[in-house]
Parts: structure tokens; sequence; C-alpha cells
């Protein structure tokens, strides 16, 4: 829906995943049918990748750079952009060859942002995806925000599945031995000789808890006061699921809420989408 909102304003538009060569090789393919017409007339040329913070225009640069070099015979030394997981790590313009006979280059440039942001909720918006440090925010603040968009649109339904795929794993392991699935010592090696596999693990956990406690609430989500004791009960239980201890008097949910910000922004709880079509649409 998106491509075709941009389309009917008659812009160019394309989905890129960064990390998929295919995707990458149509972007290119996009790029060199722009510059045809130019590519008979100059015999240099220059693509420049801008956006916000954070949003990948180093990943996608070495996407192209990888692509590009198996197409051309580079003569020049490779370069590759620097990529972090922080705002702010490409502090300059850097060009980078990607193509000779015409000579093109992409330039990497650091993220720029409006010179102010119109209204919280876009604020809001931008900390979610890693454009602004999170010190500027907070990361508390940041995933409370998450939580408020997931339980709005009722994400956790989804996810409702893995409740039941958890109960008849645990059904299964107690027909089988008598001890709890995740209690058993070759689930722990398994765990234990795999990020992945805890990786994986943690985040169907993390699922199946905001699931668990969304079908559990009686409040409505629509009330803001509700809506942030439901929250406040998600964090307290992700806190479990984290295996972060409990310090008395501490009602903060700092832990959880970096933990939970870093799989969302991995892209391991799945893809989505902060901002709606316009009204016309």
């Amino acid at each position: 829906m998106w491509l075709h909102h941009f389309e009917s304003c008659k812009q160019d538009c394309i989905s890129v995943n960064a990390h998929s060569s295919t995707s990458v090789g149509q972007l290119l393919g996009l790029v060199e049918f722009k510059l045809k017409e130019a590519i008979s007339k100059e015999p240099t040329l220059l693509v420049m990748v801008v956006g916000v913070p954070n949003v990948g225009k180093s990943v996608l640069i070495n996407s192209i750079h990888r692509i590009a070099t198996s197409r051309f015979q580079v003569q020049d030394k490779n370069k590759r952009a620097t990529v972090g997981p922080l705002p702010g790590v490409t502090q300059d313009i850097a060009g980078y060859k990607i193509a000779s006979q015409p000579s093109i280059y992409v330039l990497d440039t650091p993220g720029v942002l409006v010179p102010s942001i119109p209204d919280m909720e876009t604020g809001l918006k931008l900390a979610l995806t890693g454009a602004v440090k999170d010190s500027v925010v907070g990361e508390e603040r940041i995933a409370k925000y998450l939580l408020s968009l997931l339980n709005i649109r009722k994400t956790p339904l989804h996810w409702e599945r893995l409740l039941h795929r958890r109960e008849e794993l645990d059904e299964e392991s107690c027909n089988s031995n008598g001890k709890n699935y995740s209690d058993t010592p070759r689930r722990r090696r398994r765990l234990n000789n795999s990020d992945t596999l805890y990786v994986q693990d943690m985040v169907m956990e993390v699922q199946r808890t905001l699931c668990s406690t969304f079908m559990d609430f009686t409040g409505n989500t629509e009330d803001e006061g509700e809506l942030e004791r439901l929250i406040d009960a998600q964090l307290v239980d992700l806190r479990k699921v984290f295996r972060i201890p409990h310090k008395p008097f501490d009602e903060t949910h700092g832990p959880a809420s970096k933990k939970l910000l870093t799989l969302f922004r991995s892209g391991k709880l799945g893809p989505f989408i902060l901002d709606d079509l316009p009204d016309d649409q």
C-alpha cells in the first residue's frame, strides 16, 4: 500500500532489504535505468545515499559494493562503509567506487533530520527506530511507546499460536520424562551451544508473554491510564523472561526496556511499519 501511495504521487519507489542481494540488485537496476542517458554524456557519475540516522545507509552501500564488484572490474582499492547499531557512526561524506567505464561512485553521508521535530509522536517514532540516541528520550519511555503501539494495534494476538505451541511442548515433555520441557538437560545443552537458538527461544518467550498479558487484561486499551497499567504489567513479566534480578525499591524497567528495544530494532519481533497511510488512501 505504501508503494502504491508513492507511485500515485509520481515518485519512484522500491522496497529494499539491504541484506538481500536480489533486493539490492533491483535497486541497482533502477539506478542504472535512471542514469542511462547521463552515462553516455558523463565520464564519472555520483550516486548519493541520504536518510535519517541509523536507517541502514551504510549497510545498503556495502551490499551495493559486493554486487558491483561482481559485475564490474573495479581497479581501485575497494572501500567499505563503517556500520554500527547507534546513530552517528558515519560522520563525514565518503565516496566508494562501485563501477568503472563509466566510473560510478556511491556517496555515504551522515544521517540528517529535519531542523525541528513537529510533534512528540514523530519524535518517539524516530527514537524507536534508533534515529535519535536513546539517552535523549530514555530507554524506558521508548519501550513503553513500543508496547503502546503493539497493544493498540492488538499485535500480541498474532502470537497466540505460540501459547498453544508451548502447551503442546510442555505436555509432550511431561509425558516423555515427567519433567518440564524447558528444564530438560537436552534443551539446556542446545541453548548453551547455540546463541541463535537461545535468541529464538527468548524471542518466542517475549512474544508469548506479551500475548498472555494482553489476553488476560480486562481493561480498555483505549483508556490511557488502563493502557499504562497493562504496559507496566508487561514490563514486570518481561523482567522475568530476560532473567533480570529484582532489586528492592527499584520500580524502573531500564534493563528490560533495553533488551526489548534490541529485539525490536534487530527485527527479531517481526517487521513493523510505524506510520499510517495518509487519510486519502
